[in-house]
């Protein structure tokens, strides 16, 4: 077991092999084109402010666990959007609209991908819909806004917010921009998965000639792990070892590997890794997943905030890493497989090994979503919560919090917040 300085362990919840395991490039590349990810690319490294994200090395970390090299692209230098989406609904919304202005775009979202689609219309001064469900924050909301998008709220859940889009959309001929494919809609998707697909271009280029032995991928609907696994094929001349991470609450892809066909799951909590709590692999992801994909692994929330709160203190690189909670479930997965001796040595991970994770965004937790009173109370269970280390009641307000006042007195209350909310996580958990 690996134990860090600070006495945290990390444990999986469950691992498992792709029995249909094939990598093929030609295949690959038969769902997501080279031409594609070559225009993307083009594209996108002329708009304005761009710049390759940085790819950091885990120097620490690679040390502890014994390996070579673990490098973590840190989306969150990502323009001013600050994920990785910025570069597939922003990217898809160019290509769609084809420089016609009188197309009003629309899309279905949790955040960072209406943020995107948002951003990309303001650019081209096209007008923007945004569904968000009722459980999305008015935080998330008012950034949308900001980009000029008109949010539309429906009641329910994520599923809720995007069949009412479907609906609004055919009546009033919008051209929806969504990340997630189904049967008659793919195009978009694929587009904004080689928007996605410039990350490992720029890895390709950051690397130096050092070949990439170990790729871990976070996954919700699978849209940005196949087009890394795509940016692999097109890329890179290695195949490495491509595993996928999920919450182990919402193992959609890893269920689908063990019986080779999508499988939707049933989710009973929602994880804390929010854009992660999926239900079901798009369609056009698992085209490149179902076979590419050597080994699936789960985490619970349990260990996130563990992770988080090592990268800030610099236990893992010698910067100072902020990681959001759909950021760091790649560094926690590689601990947990790391402890098992057997597991090691079945995906070949030793000392000479070069470690590939993911950085999905900043560390903006969604405080008014995920530190709500009842939320605390009811949806989650770490040890803190059942050690009732955490003692929030449904009435409690973070803005008449003394110490939020303190803040708000002196920085920048949105900000402020956070940071009084990071506390209390990293604190208690």
């Amino acid at each position: 077991m690996t134990i860090l300085s600070n006495g945290h362990q990390w444990k999986y919840s469950e691992f498992t092999d792709n029995k249909n395991y094939s990598f093929n490039k030609n295949e690959i590349l038969n769902v997501l084109a080279k031409q594609d990810m070559d225009e993307a690319y083009q594209i996108i490294s002329g708009w304005d402010n761009y710049s390759p994200t940085p790819l950091i090395s885990l120097n620490k970390l690679s040390k502890k666990l014994n390996v070579k090299k673990i490098f973590y692209k840190d989306e969150s230098k990502r323009f001013h959007l600050k994920s990785f989406k910025a570069l597939g609904g922003a990217y898809a919304v160019e290509k769609v609209t084809k420089g016609k202005k009188h197309i009003t775009i629309s899309t279905a979202t949790a955040g960072n991908h209406g943020r995107s689609v948002a951003w990309g219309s303001k650019k081209l001064g096209l007008k923007c819909k945004i569904f968000i469900s009722e459980y999305v924050s008015e935080f998330r909301a008012k950034v949308m806004r900001s980009f000029g998008a008109d949010v539309i709220r429906v009641k329910g859940n994520y599923d809720n917010s995007l069949k009412e889009c479907i609906k609004q959309s055919k009546q009033n001929n919008w051209q929806i921009v969504q990340d997630v494919a189904w049967q008659d809609y793919k195009l978009v998707p694929k587009l904004t998965m080689a928007g996605y697909s410039v990350m490992m271009k720029e890895i390709s280029e950051q690397m130096n000639n050092q070949q990439i032995s170990h790729v871990i991928l976070q996954a919700g609907v699978g849209g940005m792990a196949a087009a890394m696994v795509a940016g692999i094929a097109r890329y890179l001349d290695n195949v490495p070892k491509i595993i996928v991470v999920e919450p182990e609450s919402a193992a959609c892809v890893l269920e689908s590997i063990k019986t080779g066909k999508i499988e939707k799951i049933s989710i009973e909590k929602e994880s804390l890794m929010g854009g992660m709590s999926c239900d079901e692999v798009s369609l056009v992801p698992w085209e490149i997943l179902k076979n590419s994909v050597s080994h699936c692994v789960t985490v619970s929330d349990d260990y996130i905030a563990k992770t988080v709160k090592c990268l800030a203190n610099c236990e893992f690189s010698d910067e100072k890493i902020v990681g959001g909670e759909c950021s760091t479930p790649g560094i926690t997965s590689l601990i947990a497989l790391s402890n098992n001796i057997e597991i090691r040595n079945k995906i070949n991970l030793h000392k000479d090994s070069n470690v590939l994770l993911e950085a999905f965004k900043v560390g903006d937790y969604d405080y008014r979503r995920e530190y709500n009173a009842k939320r605390w109370q009811t949806n989650y269970d770490f040890p803190a919560i059942n050690r009732c280390d955490v003692e929030l009641n449904s009435s409690f307000k973070l803005e008449n919090c003394s110490l939020i006042k303190l803040f708000k007195t002196c920085f920048n209350f949105e900000i402020s917040t956070k940071l009084f909310i990071g506390i209390v996580l990293l604190q208690y958990t």
